[in-house]
């Protein structure tokens, strides 16, 4: 009998002792929103950012100064920092509204649908040759017949016409809505082209047209320039029949993660960069300057035109 009770005391003991364990633990435990748990979003904050870079040129070309880039900014950010070039346009724009990408090299084109859908910011564009501008222009064979957006339309049917990526603004929006007008294209499937090609980037398109795989194709003005100029392509091969009005750069994007302070830091770090690697991976830029929401009303405009976009959305 006198084991019994001693067992029982001893269970006794331990279940009150488990009790007052738990008890401390929750008492020591922070509520939501307490200083010491706002220490464990701080914590999470550190974590890696991912640059998400869409593939203007080709990934090999952008990958050596994308990955300059995210070094520049990690030192500046105090936090890691990669880079990452994306097999096609939208899936910068997915992967930011998943979560994945924190900042990203977008088209103008995928920065409006980006804002309009995940709320990202534009925060930084890039300059050519001290201006935040480019064309879109029509390319053809230096030898071509070709010497118009007039002769393209009236001779359409002789064409093997080339876009880029389906989202590229010079590559595929603006062109595509010029080319709208003229009632020569709709759509890949519904045309008046011999053939319409989507050839995924502006490498892709000036190497297309200079090899005679395609008789025109739409380009960044200054992605084309900045490939006749690294060698690339021979700009002796090619002319430009038609150029469009200027649009704003490409801008970097960010996501409501970041402080306005770390925006800045992103501003300056960038403001400052002269590295011929990153500079000649993003279009042969001279350099970067800031940029907002406010400078793509013209895409979102034409996006809306276009029918990507809904008004008000």
């Amino acid at each position: 009998m006198f084991r019994k009770r001693q067992s029982f005391s001893v269970l006794t003991c331990l279940l009150i002792l488990g009790l007052l364990v738990t008890a401390c633990g929750n008492a020591n435990k922070p509520e939501p929103g307490t200083a010491a748990n706002r220490t464990g979003d701080n914590a999470q904050r550190q974590e890696e950012i991912l640059i998400g870079v869409i593939p203007a040129q080709g990934s090999n070309e952008m990958k050596l100064g994308a990955d300059k880039l995210a070094a520049i900014l990690a030192e500046k950010l105090g936090r890691k920092a990669r880079a990452e070039v994306y097999p096609d346009y939208n899936g910068v724009v997915e992967a930011m509204g998943a979560g994945k990408v924190q900042m990203a090299y977008l088209g103008p084109l995928t920065y409006v649908e980006a804002h309009e859908r995940y709320g990202v910011q534009a925060v930084v564009t890039q300059l050519i040759e001290g201006k935040p501008y480019y064309y879109s222009y029509l390319i053809a064979p230096a030898d071509s017949p070709y010497a118009s957006i007039e002769d393209v339309v009236a001779q359409s049917g002789d064409i093997r016409f080339a876009f880029g990526d389906i989202n590229s603004t010079s590559g595929s929006l603006i062109p595509g809505i010029a080319l709208k007008k003229a009632d020569v294209f709709k759509s890949q499937q519904e045309h008046k082209f011999k053939s319409v090609t989507y050839t995924g980037d502006h490498t892709a398109t000036a190497l297309a047209v200079q090899n005679g795989q395609q008789d025109v194709g739409a380009i960044d003005s200054a992605y084309y320039n900045s490939l006749v100029k690294q060698g690339k392509v021979d700009g002796r091969k090619i002319k430009t029949i038609w150029q469009s009005e200027a649009l704003f750069q490409y801008p970097w994007a960010v996501v409501d993660t970041f402080s306005d302070e770390e925006i800045a830091t992103i501003r300056e770090a960038m403001k400052g960069i002269t590295d011929p690697d990153i500079l000649s991976a993003f279009g042969g830029a001279s350099g970067f300057t800031e940029a907002s929401d406010e400078d793509y009303a013209a895409i979102r405009q034409a996006a809306i035109e276009d029918g990507r976009l809904k008004p008000g959305q």
